[in-house]
């Protein structure tokens, strides 16, 4: 069995190697829109699909002024409470984070924000504008944890000594201030959905964490993405044999705002997880964005298609 990718895969946006036709999905309506608010992060995970660390700043910092077009833009498009959704990097290493919840949150939309919980999220000034939004605004913010396992030793492994406790300390603090919360696990480890159910449900029982894991949105479990490791190109007739629904994947219902370093303006990606492959940049409106998306990616067939993953909640 192949398990390195054939470098012919995946590099006719049309065609197969196989000469196949390139399934496409058609875009359908927003659920979530995302903002990566910029690729630096406090730490640096050994497995990171997006590459963040202490010094990748490819992406940059997204303002208040990058976001508010966007915004307007998606009133006029699909008016009604979408899902915003706010990435990395590390969200809250963003000096206008706070800001730009606000501003999503103050037009009624639903808002996730995915974080490590750890020290940015802590200094005192984060601390202070994070209570007065889930003051303000309750179960409409919800803060999705990456906690990559139940046990120190395994989420540790990828993020460093002593980040799980860290980590934990920090959703203990979330709790304490009456946040919505969700946890987002790996399935790096090989574990059934049932044992990582079960390692998951005994710690939050244990730190009496007010999360239902039992639950699809409060514990989310992300297939694996390694653009390296064999898989199959996805055809149209792919549909109809593995049972899957076009309308489901992300990038029928999905977009992401990246701003490129040295860039004069935010673009407009399909999904969450090709924020570096310019074959997939969709202009610098939501209006340029809107067209079909062929799977030309490895995450596409391995996260999306055969791993049923999505960021949205």
């Amino acid at each position: 069995m192949q398990t390195t990718l054939s470098p012919l895969k995946f590099q006719d946006p049309l065609r197969t190697a196989k000469g196949e036709e390139r399934a496409l999905v058609a875009f359908d309506r927003f659920q979530t829109l995302w903002f990566n608010t910029g690729t630096l992060c406090n730490i640096t995970c050994v497995n990171c699909y997006i590459e963040s660390s202490p010094t990748n700043d490819r992406l940059v910092y997204l303002t208040p002024q990058d976001v508010v077009p966007f915004l307007d833009e998606l009133a006029a498009e699909q008016p009604g409470a979408v899902e915003i959704g706010l990435t990395g990097g590390e969200p809250f290493l963003n000096p206008d984070v706070i800001e730009i919840l606000t501003l999503a949150l103050e037009r009624g939309h639903p808002v996730l924000i995915l974080t490590n919980a750890m020290r940015p999220m802590m200094r005192p000034r984060v601390q202070e504008g994070i209570a007065r939004l889930i003051a303000r605004f309750g179960d409409q913010l919800t803060f999705r944890i990456s906690l990559d396992h139940w046990s120190a030793h395994y989420h540790d492994q990828e993020r460093g000594e002593g980040g799980f406790e860290e980590t934990c300390q920090g959703i203990d603090w979330l709790a304490a201030q009456g946040a919505k919360l969700a946890i987002a696990g790996r399935t790096l480890w090989g574990e059934s959905q049932e044992e990582s159910q079960a390692g998951f449900r005994a710690l939050v029982a244990a730190r009496n964490w007010p999360i239902d894991v039992d639950q699809p949105l409060s514990l989310v479990l992300f297939p694996e993405m390694d653009a390296r490791v064999d898989v199959p190109e996805i055809t149209p007739a792919c549909w109809g044999i593995l049972g899957v629904d076009p309308k489901g994947l992300m990038c029928a219902s999905s977009r992401m705002i990246v701003k490129r370093k040295g860039a004069v303006a935010p673009i407009v990606l399909p999904c969450t997880l090709l924020p570096y492959d310019t074959s997939f940049e969709m202009g610098t409106t939501l209006a340029s964005s809107l067209g079909s998306v062929r799977l030309n990616h490895p995450h596409c067939a391995k996260f999306c298609v055969l791993g049923g993953g999505s960021c949205s909640a």
